[in-house]
Order: C-alpha cells, then structure tokens, then sequence
C-alpha cells in the first residue's frame, strides 16, 4: 500500500509538470535563448514518462492499468523512436532545424499521455460521485472555464482579450452554439482556432461520451455508477450495452467528420485563396456535425467564393441533419434498414434486437420532415422576391432555401444577412429554432419529441382523450409531463433574458432583435441579427448562462438538485382545479 501511495503521488507529480510544460509551451512566446533548454526539457520529460510508464506496466497487475500503461509507452516509446530515427536521417541539417522537426513529435506524445490522464481523473470523479444530472453539469461547467482560460493565453490570440470575450466564446463553442462577440478569423491564431475546435468536439459530443469510450478501451467494462452517468447523457434505455454505445457514438461521429471534411476539401476551389484547406475542411466538417455555426472565414459562409457554391451549402446540410437527429436515431434506423435488406435477399426473418423502428425514432423523424419541409415551402414563397433574388438558377434558390431551412435547427450558418428577411421569414424561423433538433443529438432547442408530445396531447385533450396513442402505443403520461415542463421553462428562461437584455441595452434597441438573439442563445443556434458583437458586459453574461442552461437543459439541473428517492405507499384525495 504504501508503494502504491508512492507512485500516486509520483503520477500527481508529473501530471502537474506535463499540465505546466503544455501551458508554456503553446501558451507563450519563447525567446531564442530559452528555445534550447525548452528543447531538452521536452526530452527528458518524454524519457523520464516513458520510464515511469515502463515501471508501472511491470508492476500493476490489474488489467485495466496495465494497459493504459502499455498504451503510453507505445505512444512515448513511439513518437521517441521516430524522433531519433529522424534526428539521424537529418544529419546534414543544423540542430536548430532538427530540433524542429522532433520538437512536434514529442509534443505530440505528452499531449496524448496528457488527454488519456484527463479521461482517467474525469471518470474517476463520475465513478465515485452518484448524481449524474450534477456530473453531466458539472463537466460542462469545468470545461468552459477551463477554455476561457486557455483562449486567453497569449499565443492563442493576436492581439489580447478579457476574460468576458474568452468566457462568452468558450461558453458558445462548448455549448455548440456559435454567437461570438468577436471574429474568429481575425481574433485567434491557428493555436486559437484549434482550442476552439476541441471545445465544440467535447461540447457536442460531451465529456462523460469521450471518458465512456476511454474507459472502454482501456477496461472493456465499466462500473454500474459509470454506466448510470453515461446512460443519463446517452439518453440509452440498456445500462448493460451503454458504454457500447458511447463507444460507438464516438466512432460514428468521427467517422461522419472525417467522410464529411474530406467532401468538403474536394469542394474547395483553388481560386479561393485558402491557405490551409485541411484545417479548414476539418473544422467546417465538426462544427457542421456538432451544428455549432463558427466558421474561421471573415464572413462566414457569406464570403463570395462560397456564396455560390452549392456543393458546399448542400454538404454543410447533410452534416447538421446527420448531427441533429441524434445518434439514437440514426443507429435505430441503420439496424431497421440493414435488416430490411438481409431478409429481402436471404428470404428468411432475421430475429434482431433493434428490428423495428421504435415510436421515438418515428416521432423524431416524422416531426423532422415537417418542419423541413415546411421551413422549406415558407422560407421560398416569403422571400423569393427579397433575399433568394441575388441567385439567379432555379438549384440556387433551392440550394439557399435548403439551407436556412436546415440551419435555424440549431446548427447556426447563414449565407444571407438576416437583418435584410423579412419579419414574418424572422418569426418562423425563431419558432425554428425554439424546436430545435433531436434528444441526444449535438443540438439544442425543446427538442423536435418534446414539441410532439406537447401538439399531440392539446389534440387529445381536444378530442375527450385522457391519453396519446400513436402508432400503436401508448405514450407514458410521464413523458408529457416531462414535455410540458421543458417547454415551459424553456419560455420562462428566456423570457427573463429578454427582460434582462431589455433592461442592460441602450432604450430604442429593436426588440425583435433581442428576442431573436435570445432564442438563438437559449436553442444554441448561433444565428444573430448582427447584434451579438455590440453587446454590454452584463448582457453578455446574460447569455452567457441563457446558453448554458440551454445546453445542458434546465430540467436535468432541477432534477439533480431536487430529486428525491422516496417511496409513498399513499395517496392524498383527488380534486380538480378549474383551468379557462
């Protein structure tokens, strides 16, 4: 025991001097002088982790940290091999330029060992702490500040930035949001850029996902409290198939980013002046998926090499409708599909677990289509002869109508300035974005389910049924219930935003503008009527936390703060209050 103390207090140890190296290293300047003594230090602490890595492996005997110890000296080892291989094949060059071509391997090793040690803390907290609303909360809290902090760091930006800007920014990347009180592409450097890319990946996949497929790997099990946390963000109804499930998310959405950035990259003309095409495709690719809405152009997707490229448009839409209908879904769907076809060429019933598409798969995508289509209808015939006049084709009208049909479900692009649409165009697509996408998908909103129940059950009530039916199923009053209060605590949230950017914004400022500012705050769209950047500092922060709740959902917060395990074995008498 007191040898395992030692080498908790040793992993402490370095986990502090690898946080403080990576700080340093990308968060600042370094003069000529001190890039030398720099250089040495990242050797030999790659060396002195590898060492203790190869220790630890012999030593545990469990298997699960065997192998994150093995893992980590094949990664150190690794990238250590390569750099000396490199170091000799360039002989001929001078040491400051072989210590360049090293200096980005090994960085890369302690970033890695750094990300895995992170995952394991992380897990650690959610493993020995039970509520998992606070947890999910907790997580996303933890992570915005811990952004904000590395968005100010000197190297990450051009100029400088206060802690306001770098806690607005942080909240809406991480609650893939993308309302920015500053440009991106003339704010942050490659280094900003990147923490801001990260920030979207974790935000719209969610840490406790990224920790579950860690612990996957690196366990193949997991503990029940674990699995408790995870199924409450997965939105999964198995607790035994739940980390199977992140595991999968993960996969399935890297996969997507990836297919996605490289259809983007082929989409890129060489006359658009871009100089880093691959960063550019990777990051348009993820923020698209996680329909975040930051672009690193100057103008977004309104600069005038893209306005017209409707291969583009068109693949920016298959990302946010991939990533607004949720995993869940998507993968009910594919089994269902997959299954389908294996009977109709085998000629025999193939008894799966997922053959059906369940009610919820159903409601989401019927609700879905609705509203695109009926996005799409009204969007065209209002503004046909205003905004859609500047593209000239019959495709493009489509193409530019698809588009802001699809992205007011949370996603955020636009290609048009919507301070020149029309009101009623601006109030449908407020309603939009209030519904928002799916559950368990990387946007926001009430959620297309919750707005379902919610129009099914004023029909019901209409008709003298105390109960919906859809489909052959009986939709559980606790499921209206639920819809009920997130619809209405949706409205009193950002109600009182309104109220509180009414009362911090200067007398005279157009109320339809603070309303669609809010709305998109609270759906984490990120669309804006040109307003976000002139903001005050106190209405900054008022959506800075409109954002938030939307993200992580204000019912989930109650829920884990008030819910208690009671049992009442009785019930009070039953009266009925008069409602209209």
């Amino acid at each position: 025991m007191e040898k395992d103390s030692v080498l908790k207090f040793i992993y402490r140890f370095f986990d502090l001097i690898v946080l403080t190296f990576l700080v340093f290293d990308f968060g600042y300047s370094v003069h000529d002088l001190y890039k030398t003594p720099k250089f040495i230090a990242l050797v030999t602490l790659s060396i002195a982790l590898l060492i203790f890595n190869i220790y630890k492996f012999n030593y545990y005997t469990t298997s699960g940290k065997k192998k994150i110890a093995f893992v980590n000296v094949i990664i150190i080892g690794g990238l250590l091999l390569i750099s000396a291989i490199t170091a000799l094949v360039n002989l001929n060059l001078s040491y400051i330029e072989i210590s360049q071509k090293i200096r980005t391997l090994l960085e890369l090793g302690i970033i890695m060992y750094f990300i895995i040690r992170l995952m394991i803390l992380v897990r650690y907290i959610y493993d020995v702490y039970y509520n998992p609303a606070i947890v999910f909360v907790g997580s996303f809290f933890v992570i915005i500040l811990i952004g904000a902090f590395l968005l100010m760091l000197p190297t990450a930006t051009k100029g400088s930035i206060t802690f306001t800007d770098a806690l607005f920014t942080s909240t809406s990347a991480v609650c893939v949001t993308g309302l920015s009180v500053l440009n991106v592409s003339t704010t942050f450097t490659m280094l900003g850029q990147t923490i801001l890319l990260c920030l979207i990946q974790i935000g719209g996949l969610g840490i406790l996902t990224f920790t579950s497929f860690f612990s996957f790997f690196f366990r193949g099990s997991s503990s029940f409290r674990e699995g408790l946390n995870v199924k409450d963000f997965t939105s999964h109804e198995n607790l035994k198939d739940v980390l199977q499930v992140a595991l999968n998310i993960v996969i399935f959405t890297l996969s997507v980013e990836a297919i996605g950035a490289i259809f983007i990259y082929t989409s890129i003309a060489d006359e658009a002046g871009i100089s880093n095409k691959i960063f550019f495709s990777i990051f348009h690719s993820i923020s698209a998926f996680c329909n975040a809405g930051f672009s690193t152009l100057n103008n977004g997707m309104s600069e005038s090499f893209l306005f017209y490229d409707y291969y583009f448009h068109w693949i920016i839409i298959g990302l946010i409708v991939f990533g607004g209908l949720g995993y869940s879904i998507i993968f009910n769907f594919y089994s269902y599909l997959k299954n389908y076809i294996l009977e109709l060429f085998q000629k025999k019933i193939i008894h799966k677990k997922n053959h059906i598409v369940t009610l919820n798969t159903k409601i989401v995508l019927y609700t879905t289509v609705i509203l695109l289509f009926g996005g799409f209808l009204l969007i065209y015939l209002l503004e046909q002869n205003h905004t859609l006049l500047e593209h000239q084709t019959i495709f493009g009208k489509i193409t530019t109508t698809a588009f802001h049909a699809v992205t007011p479900r949370t996603a955020g692009f636009n290609t048009i300035d919507y301070t020149e649409m029309r009101v009623p165009s601006l109030l449908f697509i407020i309603f939009l974005m209030w519904v928002g996408a799916s559950p368990a998908s990387t946007g926001g909103g009430i959620k297309t389910s919750t707005f379902a129940l919610a129009t099914l059950n004023i029909f019901s009530i209409a008709r003298g049924k105390s109960r919906i039916q859809l489909f052959g199923r009986r939709i559980s009053s606790e499921s209206t219930s639920r819809a009920f209060a997130i619809l209405c605590i949706s409205l009193i949230v950002i109600g009182f935003a309104i109220l509180g950017l009414l009362i911090f914004e200067p007398e005279g400022t157009d109320l339809l503008t603070i309303v669609f500012e809010c709305f998109s705050a609270y759906s984490t769209v990120g669309l804006s009527l040109n307003f976000t950047p002139s903001v005050s500092e106190p209405s900054k922060y008022i959506l800075i936390a409109t954002m938030f709740i939307g993200r992580i959902g204000m019912l989930n917060l109650m829920i884990g703060m008030l819910r208690q395990i009671n049992h009442q074995f009785y019930e009070y008498p039953k009266e009925n209050i008069l409602i209209n």
